[in-house]
């Protein structure tokens, strides 16, 4: 009669318990001999015990926006092209009026019989020029294009010196070369006023 032969350890229903080399090794140990089994798997296995246990496996997670460091065209960083405090344009007309007015004031402070005289500004004489006011196109000769104008006062109206812009802005390249001229047309339409030489309005005309 033949006697049956017992199933293997482990392989019933009833489990082997863990012998003590495998006790002593613990969950450290554990995972090693998965990463282990997964490299030898191939790709999909690592890539399995990668997410098993946390890591980034082969693909590195997404870098978030680099700054971007210089515009488009290589030429830096950009910034505000004018400080906050700063206008970023003054028109052309509006920096001759505030020479004409400077150059008004500076005379003022030495003669105040400048109180009442109006300054003004025009671009080109003849322009825009009211019948008997001194500015039309008869009040010159033909050779020579004024660049300013003494108007006498008459009944309400008060004397005016008139300074006109595009003929000086031609012959002058700079701001300082605009300054000095302006300050020279006004002090010889001040002097038509006075009576006076330009040189007794203001001692340093001509010398610049």
């Amino acid at each position: 009669m033949d006697t049956p032969v017992p199933p293997p350890p482990g392989a019933g229903g009833t489990p082997t318990p863990p012998s003590a080399g495998d006790a002593a090794r613990g969950p450290a140990d554990a995972r090693d001999a998965g990463a282990a089994s997964a490299d030898a798997g191939g790709p999909r296995a690592r890539d399995g015990a990668a997410r098993a246990t946390g890591g980034t496996g082969d693909t590195p997670a997404p870098a978030g926006p680099r700054p971007r460091r210089r515009d488009r065209h290589g030429r830096g960083m950009r910034g505000p092209i004018a400080p906050p405090q700063v206008p970023l344009s003054i028109s052309r007309a509006d920096a001759f009026d505030d020479l004409v007015h400077d150059s008004a004031e500076r005379l003022g402070r030495r003669w105040p019989q400048l109180s009442g005289v109006d300054f003004s500004v025009r671009d080109v004489p003849g322009v825009e020029a009211g019948a008997g006011d001194g500015l039309g196109p008869g009040a010159w000769s033909d050779d020579a294009v004024p660049l300013g104008r003494f108007i006498a006062g008459e009944g309400e109206r008060p004397a005016r010196i008139v300074v006109f812009r595009r003929p000086i802005e031609i012959r002058t390249k700079s701001r300082d070369e605009r300054a000095l001229l302006v300050h020279e047309v006004v002090v010889e339409q001040v002097a038509e006023l006075l009576g006076l030489a330009p040189e007794s309005v203001d001692p340093r005309y001509g010398q610049d």
